[in-house]
């Protein structure tokens, strides 16, 4: 084993312990709901071919990353997905050119719609969460960072108008000015994950520059 190797191997290994413990909170989830979750990746629509020189993949936003063809994976940077406030279910489109470089463009949104809430403390993933109408949604941490949010802030968040989604947009955060605020919640877990595929070779770890 080559020691050039090993942070390619960790990585791997990091993602499939990742994708191993989503699979098991999907089998715990409540009756009816892995099969809505299953049905939603595959009746979406993906395929890949060429135009020109460049090779063109399409696929859906999971909310954290692109799911292609034969539920491959790719991962698309968070200040991306962040400025473009894309949304769980967005269909995607990802360019990769003759010089190796991955452009990605939403080409189809789902219908959607905006809530109120207050960002917590997302403990389980150590990142954060806004809590709307009762539910607990992931956001990129990204977004928090470039909005300078603050556990208790108000926000401003877009999500699928089905709201059966686990992952939102950010896209606005108003500072709290109540300095007597009660003690932020934190959350220990969030439901309804996104299911990954468990085979490591569907697994696409890139480094992506440039992208538009």
């Amino acid at each position: 084993m080559s020691q050039e190797n090993l942070p390619q191997i960790l990585e791997n290994l990091l993602l499939i312990k990742k994708q191993v413990e989503e699979t098991i909170n999907l089998i715990n989830l409540e009756p009816g709901k892995s099969s809505e979750i299953l049905n939603k990746i595959k009746n979406t629509e993906t395929t890949e071919y060429f135009e020109e020189d460049s090779k063109i993949i399409e696929g859906f936003f999971n909310g954290e990353i692109m799911i292609g063809p034969d539920s491959k994976q790719y991962s698309i940077p968070a200040n991306y997905i962040s400025k473009s406030k894309i949304v769980e279910g967005d269909k995607m489109k990802l360019t990769i050119k003759k010089d190796g470089t991955f452009v990605y463009k939403q080409i189809e949104q789902v219908d959607r719609e905006r809530l109120v809430g207050t960002l917590i403390k997302d403990e389980a993933n150590k990142g954060f969460a806004v809590l709307a109408e009762g539910k607990a949604y992931r956001v990129q941490k990204a977004s928090v960072t470039y909005y300078k949010g603050e556990i208790g802030d108000e926000v401003i968040v877009i999500v699928p108008s089905n709201k059966n989604s686990t992952w939102v947009a950010i896209e606005n955060i108003t500072k709290s000015t109540n300095t007597k605020a009660e003690e932020p919640v934190i959350i220990s877990t969030i439901i309804e994950p996104t299911p990954l595929n468990l085979s490591s070779n569907q697994i696409t770890p890139i480094s992506l520059e440039d992208i538009k």
